[in-house]
């Protein structure tokens, strides 16, 4: 008998041809679903053609894999807390070239493919733009042919759906994973246990040598599930393999059988809280346990499934920095250092100084924040109880990059306190950013500013350490899914207008600025615009009964809620323009609706006010009949990927406005620039880089310098003076003060309103002036419709230097050498 290999199983290439696609439908409805076509549901035949494209994108998988090893490729592991990977059927069909075959299929079968699109369900794997630049980075790793894993954990619900209850944020769970997951695939094989607690004893192996063995007092298994993210083109499949948890012992029977029904679950319980839930509100020691136990989770099985996979290929660990790569996505899997050094001297033989040294070669550490608060740190008891060997390596860590900055005689005593990895500062913590920043070769930032900022700040004394390590790699977003997919109208203009090369290479993009002035081309454009409008009014009419003129512009700022990202300027800014036009009728006042969304985090109390304040505000705006509709508000709940490809490509205005030097850099800057949004915001981020390409007379700069916030900070900031001086801020403060905005709890904003006056720690009154002049100047700009589309078509056409397959090959060639 004959037994056909692996090759004679698989059609080589399988067809696009839109008939045999439509048989495959029917095939998998059939056998893979069990339903006949005569009472298949819309979810049914989206799960059939999934599958369908997922038979297509696995050839190209097992071919990308078979390629990797053949040619002794190295491989780039992304170890990240967060994959905003949104939803994937569009994305991938796309990328492999079957869209338009796969609309023809379905549609000979009676089905609308647009209709079925809508109901996969957004992976609820992330919370903004670090889980957002993950899922870019990983379509353009497979894109620009890098090989690559993404690690990171299958959570349940991951962050929560946000509904509003009388303008309050509610946050509900997001079951995303209720009806299975058609794109991944379950790997039993790839197992691992993860150890917590317990205690560390030390084995005599001779020669004075001693091994350490760590005896955890809890275990769990992290089984892996992958899906294949496809590249543009679909050339190479790259793997997203996410770790979900279980207990040993799934039930204590004997508990069960005792009566004590809860307490037999109990471990069960423990073991699948890991994989629940998105960032764990910390507020509460349980939280932070919670939150530190993921860390370690995901960290852990991710480098036993990396040091597995290298002994298949390799004899041993010295060859570890020269095949492998790990890329540390913020200080989430920072606790990775400590664990592979754990996992080579412990498991593997290897003594520390061999260890170190293959840590520090294969480990690289991207900076997210310049904010101290979000550079984690844990409570030394906690993080000794839990993980009782890693403290110890943490302490030997420590003593090694003490004692040479000691030998160096260049820092000060409290300079090389600020080194330690242990803060000595009241209450001991484990230093997660230094720890990654000691245990890599390469620390990065995400733009050019926060990078040098990250020398003078949060990394000042570890820079002086180690002067070579930090650089810089701007971050960017993949084109496919922010203008292809998001904005079909815009694209088929573009290629109209300048052919296909700018489908691979985003930056000949730059072949459209000799269209920006001309009038025909800017009808064009300002019609796709106006229908992506059309679709956004659609959807804030059917989701929240409020109209909005498409006439009007949309003046957007959507993006996670924090008071360094300013929405409260924003809203306050809304307030002053409210009562200028109630006093001011006779003004020509340009029609503009303001347009928030984003989500805060559940124990971020002034964050929740925020959105209560918006809401608040839109309501009494909306409602009242002297400003004639010329300017609306309006909240859209639960902000995600699927929801920012409406807004985004029907923004006029993008809002990117937070306090200078606070923000790493922003993607969602460069996704509205890309859809023709013309930008208002300060110098921060990437900001500045997108002011020098698309041009200084194409972007509306305002406020503060990173480099006058400090200096304001430093000197005797007075902003009671600065709000009394400006007539217009002190009317709408007043106004919010006063519960013009919440009759029924006049109080209820007290507290924001004196957080201005008392120290505005987020400069919103220093740089509010600066704010609406820029306002009214975008006003002005409104009007002459020309000048507008010449701007905002310049930002298109200048935009394509921010593609995360840029930012990736940089990554490639200057950190991880692949």
């Amino acid at each position: 008998m004959n037994i056909p290999s692996s090759e004679t199983l698989t059609p080589a290439p399988r067809t696009s041809d839109p008939e045999q696609l439509a048989t495959e439908i029917l095939e998998r409805l059939k056998y893979r679903i069990g339903k006949d076509p005569k009472v298949a549901k819309p979810h049914d035949w989206l799960t059939a053609a999934i599958l369908v494209a997922r038979d297509r994108v696995t050839d190209n998988w097992m071919d990308s894999t078979k390629r990797t090893y053949a040619e002794g490729r190295k491989r780039v592991y992304y170890l990240s807390l967060e994959f905003l990977i949104g939803r994937l059927m569009r994305d991938t069909m796309t990328n492999i070239g079957i869209m338009d075959s796969m609309r023809i299929a379905l549609a000979s079968l009676g089905v609308d493919i647009d209709v079925i699109a809508e109901l996969e369900p957004d992976a609820a794997l992330g919370n903004g733009g670090l889980g957002r630049l993950a899922a870019c980075f990983m379509e353009s790793m497979a894109t620009v042919d890098v090989p690559a894993y993404g690690y990171g954990i299958r959570y349940v619900h991951g962050l929560f759906r946000q509904q509003m209850s009388d303008g309050w944020q509610v946050e509900l769970p997001e079951n995303w994973l209720a009806h299975g997951n058609p794109w991944e695939f379950e790997r039993r094989e790839s197992s691992y246990e993860i150890g917590f607690g317990g205690s560390v004893d030390t084995v005599d192996v001779g020669d004075e040598a001693i091994r350490y063995v760590w005896k955890p007092a809890e275990r769990v298994i992290a089984t892996a599930y992958d899906t294949p993210v496809a590249g543009w083109r679909g050339q190479r499949v790259n793997t997203l393999r996410l770790w979900t948890a279980a207990p040993i012992d799934p039930i204590l029977l004997d508990a069960f059988n005792a009566g004590d029904h809860i307490g037999a679950l109990r471990e069960s319980n423990k073991a699948e809280s890991l994989a629940r839930v998105l960032y764990p509100a910390d507020a509460t020691p349980a939280g932070q346990e919670l939150r530190l136990r993921q860390e370690f989770f995901f960290s852990s099985a991710s480098l036993q499934d990396i040091l597995r996979r290298h002994l298949q290929q390799f004899p041993d660990f010295t060859s570890l920095p020269d095949a492998v790569a790990i890329q540390l996505n913020d200080t989430h899997p920072a606790v990775a250092v400590a664990e592979l050094i754990r996992l080579l001297m412990d498991v593997h033989g290897l003594d520390i100084e061999q260890a170190w040294s293959i840590a520090r070669a294969t480990f690289s550490y991207t900076n997210h924040t310049l904010l101290p608060e979000a550079l984690e740190s844990w409570p030394v008891p906690l993080f000794e109880r839990l993980l009782p060997r890693h403290m110890q390596i943490v302490y030997a860590i420590n003593a090694m990059i003490l004692m040479e900055a000691r030998r160096q005689k260049t820092h000060t005593d409290q300079q090389i306190r600020s080194i330690s990895l242990i803060d000595e500062g009241g209450e001991r913590r484990v230093r997660m950013g230094n720890l990654a920043f000691v245990g890599s070769h390469s620390i990065n930032g995400v733009s050019a500013l926060h990078t040098e900022l990250m020398k003078e700040t949060v990394f000042a004394d570890l820079h002086r350490l180690y002067p070579d390590r930090i650089n810089n790699k701007t971050n960017g977003i993949t084109p496919r899914r922010w203008l292809m997919q998001c904005n079909p109208g815009l694209l088929s203009l573009i290629r109209e207008a300048i052919g296909d090369k700018f489908m691979d290479d985003t930056e000949a993009l730059k072949d459209l600025e000799t269209f920006a002035t001309d009038s025909s081309f800017q009808e064009k454009f300002a019609a796709v615009k106006r229908q992506n409008k059309v679709r956004l009014a659609k959807l804030v009419r059917e989701r929240m009964g409020v109209r909005i003129d498409p006439s009007s512009m949309f003046d957007i700022q959507t993006k996670r809620i924090h008071e360094y990202k300013r929405q409260l300027l924003n809203i306050i800014e809304a307030i002053s323009l409210y009562d200028q036009m109630r006093s001011r009728p006779e003004l020509d006042w340009v029609p503009r609706v303001k347009v928030f969304s984003g989500k805060a985090a559940p124990s971020y109390h002034n964050a929740k006010l925020i959105i209560k304040l918006a809401n608040d505000v839109a309501r009494v705006i909306n409602n009242d009949p002297a400003v004639r509709g010329l300017l609306k508000v309006v909240f859209v709940p639960n902000y995600n990927v699927s929801l920012a490809e409406v807004i985004i490509p029907a923004a006029d205005l993008s809002e990117q406005i937070s306090t200078a030097g606070m923000e790493a850099s922003g993607t969602g800057n460069m996704k509205f620039g890309l859809n023709g949004a013309l930008t208002i915001g300060t110098l921060d981020g990437a900001n500045v880089e997108m002011r020098d390409h698309v041009g200084a007379d194409n972007i509306m700069i305002f406020g503060m310098t990173a480099e006058e916030v400090a200096k304001v900070r430093a000197d005797t900031y007075n902003p009671r003076a600065i709000i009394e001086g400006s007539k217009e801020l002190q009317q709408a403060l007043s106004a919010i003060a006063s519960g013009v905005f919440s009759p029924g709890d006049t109080g209820r904003f007290a507290d924001l309103v004196d957080g201005l006056y008392s120290h505005d720690w987020f400069m919103v009154a220093a740089d509010f002036d600066a704010y609406a002049k820029a306002q009214r100047e975008v006003d002005a700009l409104w009007t002459d419709q020309p000048a507008w589309y010449n701007k905002t078509i310049l930002n298109t056409a200048r935009m394509g230097w921010f593609s995360s397959d840029r930012t990736i090959r940089q990554y490639a060639r200057e950190i991880w050498r692949a």
